[in-house]
């Protein structure tokens, strides 16, 4: 046991049985927060699958269309977005999000009807993993760079019959996700809890109505397609918002993070399972580099911040 250990122990020490009661009280909860963390996934990319069902009828513009509506409908009466009385520097993080909204959904849709689910989350989840990188310059950023780059190349295989609209669109799906964590940091800073979030949505709906009228005007809406739209709005944007939010109270951000890294695993399984759409074994390989590039980068930044609560122990033992 070394020193850190006992100081730890130290400051945590309660009297009598308590210890034993707080250690699996917390166990518990960290249980939750993982169970939580995996039905964000899972309903996530299962309700992608979904949207994906309804493209022969309403394409993925109809589905991305009904996915806007839908998260502004829920958003907007919990949070009540204020609209009068935004300043300049917030309205402009605003309007960038409407942009990458849609251009994050649309190309990502649009990339799964070409290269599939699975792949498409995959190259998308790039985004992500470059602000991760991009955040830090150690030795093992860089390695795990290197690791996601090979497993890109593995992954999509680049050749004559690579689909490379496909792959471009997703990787364009890729930028708009990272552009959206720097985006939604900035507007996170500026307006309070909720309110960027939801004022955003709300203005993305406003912005996609006369290109959902002119859409659907020539692209007939049926009742099975929308129930599907709907479906995909609520699994992919409702439901992992609340259980992510649910787990942030049970679990540290840093593994939020890391836990997110088996999206792309659950796209190939809900690919296979609801879309039929099955892999090769260069795709598994080069979704399984991507995912461990990431988890490492994840589990690095859970162990510094372990390491610093760790160390403010000390300090107020020392104190």
């Amino acid at each position: 046991m070394d020193i850190l250990d006992t100081a730890e122990r130290a400051h945590n020490t309660p009297v009598g049985g308590q210890q034993l009661s707080a250690a699996t009280a917390t166990s518990r909860q960290r249980g939750a927060g993982i169970a939580l963390m995996l039905a964000s996934s899972a309903s996530n990319q299962t309700g992608a699958a979904l949207g994906a069902l309804a493209f022969p009828t309403i394409g993925p513009v109809g589905v991305v269309a009904v996915r806007q509506f839908v998260t502004a409908l829920v958003l907007t009466p919990i949070v009540r977005p204020k609209l009068r009385g935004l300043r300049q520097d917030q309205w402009w993080p605003v309007l960038g999000l409407v942009v990458v909204f849609s251009v994050m959904n649309l190309s990502l849709y649009a990339a799964i009807e070409r290269i599939g689910l699975g792949l498409a989350v995959t190259l998308e989840f790039l985004g992500p993993l470059t602000v991760a990188i991009a955040s830090s310059r150690r030795a093992l950023n860089i390695a795990c760079a290197a690791l996601a780059g090979i497993g890109v190349v593995v992954l999509t295989n680049p050749g004559p019959t690579a689909n490379l609209i496909g792959i471009a669109l997703a990787l364009l799906a890729a930028l708009a996700w990272g552009s959206y964590i720097l985006l939604n940091r900035t507007l996170g800073q500026r307006l309070p809890g909720l309110q960027g979030t939801a004022v955003a949505s709300l203005v993305t709906a406003a912005a996609w109505t006369p290109i959902a009228v002119t859409w659907f005007a020539f692209h007939a809406p049926t009742a099975a397609a929308i129930a599907l739209a709907v479906a995909c709005g609520l699994m992919s944007s409702i439901a992992p918002y609340v259980a992510d939010l649910l787990a942030l109270r049970r679990v540290p951000a840093q593994m939020l993070g890391t836990f997110t890294s088996i999206n792309p695993v659950w796209a190939a399984l809900a690919g296979w399972l609801v879309l039929h759409q099955a892999l090769d074994l260069n795709e598994w390989i080069g979704i399984g580099l991507i995912v461990i590039s990431n988890v490492a980068i994840s589990a690095r930044a859970f162990t510094s911040s372990k390491e610093q609560v760790r160390a403010a122990a000390l300090r107020d033992i020392a104190d």
